[in-house]
């Protein structure tokens, strides 16, 4: 700034000069007070174009990431109460194991058997009503019909497919499907009949409650994969995007303290003109 401009009033050139600076120090200071008002150091696109698509891109992962854990939550969910049904189908099984076994034995009359055939049939009706109740979100879980795919990833080829049946034939678990619908205990020799029956019911149960084992072991171990790589995006995400607190309140300090300089120079620069009226005195 030449000295001459000081005699000039109508372009006060230095008190342009000091609004200029002061308003790029105003600028500053309110991106940096967002910045702690936010946490964010990248706001906007402008602020960092590469780190704010970077950062976009982590946040959609971390959302699919996030979303497929809820998703695995939610398979185990349905895996745990067809467990439950099934281990309640077992005790059903082994208890007309018992009664079958109790009436192969000849030192019951006729009398007796048609009483053990009465506890067989209840048996039974609990075990078809079980399977009727077992149901998530309107889906039947032991009818033999369930097959779902479970999205366990944020990737289209991240699934588990899981099919619940008995055999290998793709039955229900009711009493028709495991064979134990029509069981007679009214003789030794049906009796033993309904005894391998019924141990051939409860070997299909016991595969299907191992297949579920191992179900939820893959589950299990996915939940843990996608939450270290929720953790690991979100570190990520955070040394690109977040605001360092203590050096954003630094600079606060520093740009309040210019802020005030510059008003300070502002205030000069506009009183100097009135220096011409001593030329005029």
């Amino acid at each position: 700034m030449a000295f001459a401009d000081f005699n000039r009033i109508n372009t006060n050139v230095q008190s342009l000069e000091s609004r200029f600076s002061l308003d790029k120090i105003n600028k500053r200071l309110g991106n940096t007070q967002l910045k702690l008002s936010t946490g964010f150091r990248i706001n906007k696109a402008e602020d960092d174009a590469a780190g704010f698509s970077i950062a976009a891109k982590l946040s959609s992962r971390i959302s699919g990431l996030e979303q497929a854990l809820a998703n695995t939550g939610d398979a185990k969910s349905v895996l745990d109460i067809a467990e439950s049904s099934l281990n309640s189908i077992l005790d059903i099984l082994t208890t007309l194991k018992t009664k079958a076994t109790q009436a192969a034995n000849d030192t019951y009359g006729v009398d007796e058997r048609n009483f053990i055939q009465s506890q067989v049939n209840s048996l039974i009706n609990e075990l078809d009503s079980l399977i009727s109740q077992t149901v998530y979100q309107g889906r039947s879980l032991l009818a033999g019909t369930y097959d779902a795919t479970f999205q366990v990833g944020e990737r289209t080829a991240d699934v588990i497919n899981v099919q619940i049946f008995s055999g290998t034939s793709g039955t229900g678990f009711d009493s028709t499907g495991l064979g134990v619908n029509a069981l007679l205990v009214d003789s030794n020799a049906n009796s033993q009949i309904a005894m391998s029956n019924v141990d051939g019911a409860i070997n299909g149960v016991a595969s299907m409650v191992n297949n579920l084992g191992i179900y939820q072991t893959q589950l299990s171990i996915r939940e843990e994969i996608l939450t270290q790589a929720i953790n690991s995006n979100s570190s990520a995400r955070s040394r690109i995007r977040d605001a360092d607190f203590a050096k954003e309140q630094s600079e606060a300090v520093k740009l309040q303290i210019l802020q005030q300089t510059a008003i300070a120079s502002l205030t000069q620069a506009n009183s100097a003109p009135q220096a011409v009226l001593g030329f005029l005195q």
